[in-house]
């Protein structure tokens, strides 16, 4: 079984903050560099799973990488540099206090507010007689609130502006934003045979300028479905292929466990975790167009500590 990380305790020069969130450890390097480490915890309802998995976090900083490099025409974001295959080095900005969720089907929690009669999502008005991955007739933004804990919640525009959270000019320049970075990732999902079916972003502010924050495009961040057999399943109402951590969520529900109070995590056997791993490897490879090279994990702090402090030595 490979090494995993799990979990960090850095102490780096000018270190000032550090937050440990589900997947993403970030550490504040003085008042204006923020040093993110994609572990390979997973998280499923909320819950962190007690058992990393194998290159899970080699994959999702190397695609954000990725994705960060091919869309700073559209909006300058926050990476400076990645000196480390786990590792994304970059900007503090102040973050807005929404997040951006944009969809181009309905689907997931979408279709469950759809099918129980609800027309009206954050604002916008969906029409009659749509079905289960449905496209939309153009791409909806949906946006929730940033919670500190528990559930984000859903928001409209309108709510956002009259709350305060969002001024009426910058936000109506991160939508743009969200609508060209969402048309640039369908794009690029076409060209390697996937549909970009929903996803979400994050924008901070930095000396009045705005920029894209966070990870974008990645497997935990969004929904692929693949493109071949769409049309014919979605005619027959059957489930659509798709690329994503559903198959966790899956998984889970099917041993039993939704996140519930007294639910217990059915037990993760090294090959699960292997075939979890497999399956992230299989999504960076169709998600990029690349073969994934698996960065040696045999001490996973000491390579992350030792390309850090020569990045920040600079």
């Amino acid at each position: 079984m490979n090494n995993t990380l799990t979990k960090t305790d850095y102490h780096f020069p000018g270190q000032t903050a550090v937050y440990h969130g589900k997947v993403r450890d970030v550490y504040t390097i003085g008042s204006d560099m923020l040093v993110m480490i994609a572990t390979d915890r997973i998280s499923a309802f909320d819950v962190i799973l007690p058992v990393g998995i194998p290159y899970k976090g080699q994959v999702l900083n190397q695609i954000a990488s990725k994705f960060l490099d091919a869309t700073a025409d559209i909006v300058p974001n926050w990476k400076q540099a990645s000196p480390d295959p786990m590792v994304t080095v970059g900007m503090k900005c102040e973050p807005y206090k929404v997040e951006m969720v944009i969809r181009g089907y309905l689907t997931g929690s979408s279709w469950r507010e759809y099918k129980n009669g609800i027309r009206t999502l954050c604002g916008v008005s969906l029409p009659e007689g749509m079905r289960e991955n449905q496209k939309f007739p153009s791409p909806i933004i949906t946006p929730t609130t940033k919670a500190q804990e528990g559930h984000d919640e859903n928001i409209s525009k309108e709510e956002i502006i009259a709350q305060g959270l969002v001024n009426k000019e910058e936000y109506e320049q991160i939508e743009k934003y969200t609508y060209a970075l969402f048309e640039r990732g369908t794009q690029m999902a076409a060209e390697k045979g996937l549909i970009l079916v929903d996803t979400k972003y994050e924008f901070g502010k930095k000396d009045g300028k705005i920029y894209l924050i966070d990870e974008i495009h990645t497997p935990d961040s969004s929904r692929y479905f693949y493109s071949e057999g769409y049309e014919e399943r979605f005619e027959k109402g059957e489930e659509q292929r798709q690329l994503s951590k559903e198959f966790v969520r899956k998984w889970l529900m099917d041993n039993g466990f939704q996140g519930q109070a007294g639910q217990k995590v059915p037990e993760m056997t090294p090959e699960f975790c292997e075939s979890v791993s497999e399956r992230y490897i299989e999504l960076f490879e169709t998600i990029t167009g690349e073969k994934f090279v698996k960065a040696d994990t045999k001490d996973l702090e000491k390579r992350i500590e030792k390309n850090v402090l020569e990045y920040l030595n600079k």
